[in-house]
C-alpha cells in the first residue's frame, strides 16, 4: 500500500514539474517571438532625421543612354497624371495612408527619356531598382514596365493631397500592387537600371 501510495506521489509530483517546464518553454516562445516582431518593425524617425534623407534630386543612371538628374520641377515639365484615392497597404493588407489625390510621372516615361541601353528589340533582360536614402529598394522587371498593366501603374510622385511630398521631395508607387505598402518608396534618390547577367 506505502508502494502504491509513493507512486502516486511521484506522478503527481512528475506531472506538475512537466506543467510547470511547458510553462517556461511556451515563456521562452512568446519572448523570442515579441523580440522578433520587434525587430522586423522600423523605427519611427523624428522629423528631423526624416528632413535629412529628403533629396531634392533623383538620379536616373546605370545601363541608360542618357543619364538623368530630375527634381521636382523637371518633373512637372514631363507628362504628369493625376491619381485618385490611392491607399498605401502594408504586407498585412492594413491600410496604413490614404491619399485622395496625387500627382507624378509615370516611370515608364522617365525610363523612355534616359533610354535603356539595348541591343536591339530582343534585349529585354534587365530590371529597375528605385533606391530610396536610407537605402531602401523596389525592384521592377523591364517586362513589368514595357509589357504588363503595372507599367502603366508604377509613378515618381511629387505632390500629395494639394501638397508637396512630405518624405523627400519625390516618391515612387506601384498603383497596382495587392499590398502596395512594399513597393512604396520615400525619399526616393534614384532609379537605377542592370542588365541580368
Amino acid at each position: 500500500m506505502k508502494t502504491q501510495h509513493y507512486i502516486l506521489i511521484f506522478f503527481i509530483a512528475f506531472s506538475c514539474s512537466m506543467c510547470n517546464s511547458s510553462k517556461k518553454e511556451e515563456k521562452i516562445t512568446i519572448e523570442k517571438t515579441a523580440s522578433t516582431e520587434k525587430e522586423s518593425e522600423h523605427k519611427t524617425l523624428t522629423a528631423a532625421d526624416s528632413l535629412k534623407l529628403v533629396n531634392h534630386q533623383i538620379e536616373v543612371k546605370g545601363d541608360v543612354e542618357f543619364p538623368l538628374e530630375l527634381s521636382v520641377d523637371s518633373l512637372k515639365k514631363m507628362k504628369v497624371a493625376t491619381i485618385d484615392n490611392f491607399k498605401i497597404m502594408d504586407k498585412n493588407g492594413e491600410v496604413k495612408k490614404e491619399i485622395k489625390t496625387c500627382k507624378g510621372v509615370l516611370l515608364k516615361d522617365i525610363l523612355e527619356k534616359s533610354k535603356i541601353k539595348q541591343q536591339d528589340h530582343k534585349d529585354r533582360n534587365f530590371y529597375i531598382v528605385a533606391r530610396a536614402s536610407d537605402d531602401y529598394k523596389a525592384t521592377f522587371s523591364w517586362a513589368e514596365i514595357f509589357n504588363n498593366p503595372t507599367g502603366e501603374n508604377v509613378y515618381v510622385l511629387f505632390e500629395e493631397n494639394g501638397k508637396p511630398v512630405k518624405n523627400g521631395e519625390m516618391v515612387l508607387i506601384c498603383k497596382n500592387d495587392i499590398k502596395t505598402g512594399p513597393r512604396h518608396v520615400y525619399w526616393l534618390k534614384s532609379i537605377e537600371v542592370y542588365k541580368v547577367q
